[in-house]
């Protein structure tokens, strides 16, 4: 597998042309790619396969961290508030990650028609996992990228790869997570759709039990299936939301720290700028003027 992970870094740093992100013509799956060590940087995350050819990359969940290089991938079954860094990276051995966002109906589907059978079980699990990468997966990743220079050919195959890798994870360790949230009915899908909630009203009060009866859950077994899934509370996971707005609205759109107080959902500035400075390390101010001389972020 080690040949297989030298060529597909030379693979795809031909595509990258020295790029930090590049957004590939396969949709869905995207590079990066890093010099250096970057700060932590907060972000939400998309369920997704992640693997990395060079380096080594952590992600904070929650309560939990992961840490995963080049023998391993990051999957993730819903949409998560992470905060995320690369450790290791150099300009002689880059940083290469690859994402590939999933399709959970198709999961759905394959889970149908494979017949793949899993352990029952009432609990949620964490939505988020580390999982050995298979020469399997490396092969059908290599084959994606490989694409990306026959772009007339994606349409007709690149579904087909991506079906495969899709099937690779279910019959994986980590394959009980995308079962979770892809069937119906199941405490995780549960969770999933208070999530999509989350994400859609976070600048709205939260009534935890309303939201609870939204998804058809008691209010106690909400909040222990959430926690469960997000490692962290609904209010907590409101709280990155708002925050991780209020910061690319103050990075990408120019507006101040007042203006954005109310538009994610803060009543009083001075709240917001306390829990913004707790979150992030800086007040509002210091922190937007520190991002834009920051040779690491791209606006």
């Amino acid at each position: 597998m080690h040949t297989g992970l030298h060529h597909l870094t030379d693979s795809v740093l031909r595509l990258a042309q020295g790029r930090n992100q590049f957004i590939t013509p396969v949709e869905g799956l995207i590079i990066n790619r890093w010099e250096h060590p970057t700060p932590p940087t907060s972000y939400s995350h998309k369920p997704s396969i992640c693997l990395i050819t060079q380096g080594v990359k952590r992600v904070i969940l929650g309560d939990e961290t992961y840490v995963y290089d080049a023998n391993q991938f990051l999957i993730s079954s819903v949409d998560l508030p992470i905060v995320a860094n690369i450790v290791e990276a150099t300009s002689d051995q880059p940083y290469i990650g690859l994402v590939l966002e999933l399709d959970l109906k198709e999961i759905s589907k394959l889970i149908l028609e494979c017949g793949i059978h899993f352990k029952e079980s009432n609990q949620a699990k964490t939505g988020m996992a580390v999982g050995c990468l298979t020469k399997e997966i490396l092969d059908a990743f290599q084959r994606l990228i490989n694409l990306c220079e026959d772009e007339d050919s994606i349409p007709i195959l690149a579904p087909a790869i991506k079906r495969e890798i899709f099937y690779r994870l279910l019959k994986s360790p980590q394959g009980h997570l995308l079962h979770q949230v892809a069937t119906a009915g199941s405490h995780s899908q549960q969770i999933a759709r208070a999530i999509d909630w989350l994400y859609d009203h976070f600048h709205e009060p939260l009534s935890v039990s309303n939201l609870a009866n939204y998804v058809g859950m008691s209010k106690s077994a909400f909040h222990q299936h959430f926690r469960a899934v997000t490692s962290m509370t609904p209010l907590q996971f409101q709280k990155k939301l708002r925050l991780n707005e209020a910061r690319r609205l103050m990075l990408t759109e120019s507006l101040d720290a007042s203006a954005v107080t109310y538009q994610v959902g803060y009543e009083s500035p001075s709240q917001f700028s306390r829990e913004y400075a707790r979150f992030f390390g800086l007040p509002p101010k210091r922190d937007i003027e520190t991002l834009r001389e920051s040779p690491y972020i791209t606006q």
